[in-house]
């Protein structure tokens, strides 16, 4: 029997399964192959320029789908934002920054509006701009994420009954992870590491190989690896990746400020290359859950069948 939230009615998807917008990871072809697998996939702008992020798009088409953006990177550069909108996605998803002088863009655009928050004065926040779903992020989450761990913050923002859909997100890999956070009163999670691996992933499949290896003991929070992409994230918002012995070398972006030219070179070309003992494998500490390489309509339909077994359980603990 399919599970059936506020999430899966207002989107009229069959699973309660939103997939993450990885950047560099959720493209097109994700998106599409989770839309026809009865959840909901995001199409990462991420860092991507207007005419790649429209391409991306052109590959989802034909499937439910919506586009994922940094907030503070549309806020400096609102090219891919504006390009995306004159399409009129179905949702956009927003994260990391101050969403509001973006909410009438997205509201003229007639799209639904997610917002990803990571505190319950960010949820507030959130709800008083008109989200339609806020997304409960905890620290568990790969990629991403401030300090809070997801159980309580989905317990907090759910008892504040502040209007708009909750959904979860951080290290849920399966169906019980997933069914966890509907008892918690979440209508659904946003599942991003699960996806990783899958057949449709952009992700290199080096990569890819790593993340089947590593579990979440061997995660890790840090600000090393945007030091070494040069990439100036805000205060508050640190990277959890797969450790390496990049990761293990220099630790944090204090020490990689002591890298000289060549280093700083060889990390420049090692996701191309596939060295992945330099290279970021972005993952959260759900990646032991995830054992193999499939499509990602296996990976929904395994976790919606993981969900359900769970939940048909629950009441077997009731005395």
């Amino acid at each position: 029997m399919p599970i059936s939230t506020r999430l899966t009615k207002e989107l009229n998807i069959r699973a309660p399964i939103v997939v993450a917008p990885m950047a560099g990871i959720s493209g097109g072809a994700l998106a599409y192959a989770v839309g026809r697998a009865g959840g909901f996939g995001f199409v990462a702008a991420g860092y991507l320029t207007p005419e790649k992020v429209l391409r991306e798009l052109a590959l989802a088409s034909g499937a439910r789908h919506g586009v994922g953006f940094i907030t503070w990177r549309v806020l400096q550069d609102p090219a891919a934002f504006e390009a995306v909108l004159e399409r009129k996605p179905e949702a956009v998803f927003l994260s990391f920054g101050d969403a509001g002088p973006l909410v009438s863009k997205v509201r003229k655009a007639g799209a639904l509006l997610f917002m990803q928050v990571q505190s319950l004065a960010a949820a507030r926040e959130a709800a008083s701009l008109g989200a339609d779903v806020i997304v409960a992020q905890g620290s568990e989450a790969g990629g991403h994420g401030a300090s809070r761990a997801l159980g309580p913050l989905v317990d907090e923002v759910v008892n504040a009954n502040l209007g708009p859909i909750i959904i979860a997100a951080g290290g849920i890999s399966n169906g019980r992870g997933l069914a966890a956070n509907l008892v918690r009163g979440a209508s659904g999670a946003l599942i991003g590491t699960a996806f990783y691996p899958a057949r449709e992933s952009l992700a290199h499949s080096a990569a890819k190989q790593r993340a089947l290896a590593v579990c979440g003991d061997e995660t890790e929070r840090t600000n090393l690896f945007d030091a070494a992409r040069g990439l100036n994230w805000p205060d508050g918002w640190t990277l959890r990746v797969a450790s390496n012995v990049f990761s293990k070398r220099w630790r944090d972006a204090e020490g990689f400020a002591s890298a000289n030219s060549s280093e700083r070179a060889n990390f420049a070309d090692a996701a191309s290359v596939g060295d992945f003992d330099i290279a970021p494998v972005i993952v959260g500490e759900g990646v032991g859950l995830v054992e193999r390489i499939e499509t990602a309509a296996d990976i929904i339909s395994r976790i919606e069948r993981e969900a359900e077994d769970a939940l048909r359980d629950a009441p077997q603990l009731l005395r």
